[in-house]
Order: structure tokens, then sequence, then C-alpha cells
């Protein structure tokens, strides 16, 4: 039976995850390995920080996500499949490796987070 998330730890074990099937992903994954070419030591403990803030509401997030992701789309012209993609592999990631309350908030919070970008970069109406 697998556990519900619940430290830091259990985070850093999802975000770790996560990216490394994210970077593998034929649709996605040139964004963060060409694209952008993520700085991953500065980049995961800011994903850290803010999934902790959003699951935890631990209040030690103080980025703006929105910003970034419209300097992305700006290099990159996301697309609504890109959204959903990172969406799916987030839920499955979760899933993959937990089951719980917070787990289930954790994928509510990234489909949320995922539609309101998708709706202000996007320009949908």
């Amino acid at each position: 039976m697998k556990k519900d998330i619940e430290t830091i730890d259990d985070i850093k074990i999802l975000i770790d995850r996560f990216y490394k099937q994210a970077k593998m992903d034929t649709l996605i994954g040139y964004i963060f390995t060409s694209a952008i070419n993520v700085n991953w030591e500065k980049h995961l403990p800011v994903m850290y920080s803010f999934w902790e803030n959003t699951i935890f509401y631990s209040g030690n997030y103080t980025g703006n996500p929105m910003m970034v992701h419209q300097g992305i789309h700006q290099l990159v012209h996301l697309k609504e499949e890109h959204f959903d993609r990172w969406t799916a592999l987030f839920s499955a990631t979760v899933d993959s490796l937990f089951a719980g309350e917070k787990a289930e908030l954790a994928k509510q919070r990234a489909v949320s987070i995922a539609t309101v970008m998708k709706i202000k970069i996007l320009n949908y109406h």
C-alpha cells in the first residue's frame, strides 16, 4: 500500500521522478532539455519549495510561475497539448508513488495551475 505525501522528502522524490520522466517525454521533453536548457541545480529546489507550499501551505515559495511560463511561451510557443501532457505526466507520477489526501490535492492543484496557465498564456476566453 502506498503512503501519502507527508514531508518535503516525499515532495523531492515526486518532483525528481516527475522531471526525470518529463525530460524523456516525446512531446514536452525538448522544452526542458534544449529549448530553455533548464539549470536543474537551481530549478529543482525552487520546485520543491513551490510544491511544498502548494501542498502544505508552508509559505516558503515567493516566485512568479505565470511570468516564468509566459517567458517560456515566447521561446517555445506552448500549446494546449503541452499543458495537457504535463498534467497527465504529473498525475501519473503522483499515482505511481503515493496515495491519499495530499496526493489527490497535488493532482488537483496541478490541473488547476495548468488550466489557469493555459487560459492566461494561450489567451483562451
